[in-house]
């Protein structure tokens, strides 16, 4: 028994549309003749592939099996393919990077200038997202982290310390007063993330632990998960947050405040799968945030 590839192309398709409708849109061809290329393969196996029904196709038990089986295929030959075109030396082509949300939008995005600049051929994808992507199945070819990852399978590289203060806009310290400890705290509106939402550093409750407050109990704390909508907050005179440094130092209206009290620092790590080591356009990236990074907290 051979197994066509062209025919498994189109089994796989159809697996993930749910219907031949859906999968022939996908494709570019006719329902009829995805129909015809299934109906051929199940007879070629002798099995049946999908439960047909009035709502779209279920994969039978054979049918699974052999959608596990194509589907490491194609993760093995999208593995390869990048693992060719990284050995090329010129650094173009695509490059998907994943980046917590506040890191990405408010600090990355308006320098990436200089790297299109550099390596004009460069197509690059930018996530924003406080979930963390797997690597290792390609979700992203690299990440920038704000932890040291543990798997033995990546390859890291410190960028930087981020370092955080606790802040106000001028016009809210104007109104409410300057806190001078962190007992006062309790008499100010507090701002920061909800529970249940991905965070974007291990350390972004530490503003409600300093001022020993329960953030789902008490009524002087707003919640945003968001740290530039946090950012927007403070900025507008809502109440105080505790924000990276570069965040504090980037707008004019917004002050420092018990400078005797920094939160951790959060560490940042360059994170890429061993196999793409040779990645002409991971290099590039990772050069380019090596010279960012100096001024990160200036």
């Amino acid at each position: 028994m051979n197994l066509d590839w062209d025919k498994l192309r189109i089994f796989h398709a159809v697996a993930e549309a749910g219907s031949f409708t859906h999968a022939a849109q996908s494709l570019s061809i006719s329902q009829s003749a995805i129909s015809r290329q299934i109906s051929t393969l199940e007879d070629s196996l002798g099995v049946l592939l999908f439960h047909r029904h009035a709502r779209g196709l279920i994969l039978t038990e054979q049918g699974e099996i052999l959608n596990s089986a194509t589907l490491d295929v194609y993760e093995k030959l999208v593995m390869i393919e990048s693992q060719i075109s990284d050995t090329k030396n010129k650094a173009a082509g695509p490059l998907k990077i994943t980046v917590s949300g506040f890191l990405g939008a408010t600090w990355l995005a308006p320098k990436i200038k200089d790297l299109v600049t550099e390596h004009p051929g460069l197509k690059l994808t930018i996530l924003n997202d406080n979930k963390v992507l797997n690597l290792s199945m390609r979700e992203a070819d690299a990440a920038i982290r704000m932890y040291e990852p543990q798997q033995q399978d990546l390859i890291k590289r410190k960028l930087t310390e981020i370092r955080f203060h606790i802040c106000a806009s001028e016009s809210y310290l104007k109104q409410h007063g300057m806190p001078e400890k962190p007992l006062d705290l309790l008499d100010h509106e507090l701002i920061g993330y909800p529970t249940g939402t991905p965070y974007p550093h291990e350390h972004v409750d530490w503003l409600f632990q300093l001022a020993g407050v329960d953030k789902e109990k008490a009524t002087n704390v707003l919640l945003m998960n968001s740290m530039y909508g946090i950012l927007q907050m403070v900025e507008g005179g809502v109440g105080l947050a505790c924000l990276p440094d570069f965040m504090i130092n980037a707008s004019p209206s917004i002050k420092a405040v018990l400078h005797d009290f920094e939160a951790p620092p959060i560490e940042v790590f360059f994170v890429y799968p061993e196999e793409r080591r040779n990645s002409a356009r991971i290099k590039a990236f990772r050069d380019f945030m090596l010279k960012q990074v100096q001024t990160i907290n200036a």
